[in-house]
């Protein structure tokens, strides 16, 4: 089961990059706003750098679980339509098809 849900949820992470980054970024903003509410001035303006590091760190690690609960949803779909053989199979298929899908997106970015 784990290994079909983190394929599903790779799939997915690939073939909605936009909303990954999205994600990523609302997270970070979220993350520094509350350093800022936390900590006094002159402690957040001496150590804004690496906190704003960290916070990013920390909002990449977080961005990922999202993904992995509609990869949880996705495998069990397929798991109770298709049989539980066939949902590490879909999950390497859209795996597959939704890396070559961000390949060519980023592609067809570089090219405009």
């Amino acid at each position: 089961m784990l290994a079909g849900v983190s394929l599903w949820a790779l799939a997915i992470y690939l073939g909605f990059s936009p909303v990954s980054d999205w994600v990523m970024e609302q997270l970070n903003r979220w993350m520094n706003f509350a350093e800022r509410l936390y900590t006094s001035a002159e402690e957040f303006e001496r150590t804004q750098s690496a906190r704003e590091s960290q916070n990013a760190f920390y909002a990449s690690l977080l961005s990922i679980v999202p993904f992995l609960l509609v990869g949880g949803l996705c495998n069990w779909g397929v798991e109770i339509s298709l049989g539980e053989g066939w949902s590490i199979s879909m999950g390497i298929l859209a795996c597959m098809g939704c890396g070559v899908y961000e390949l060519g997106r980023q592609d067809g970015r570089s090219h405009e």
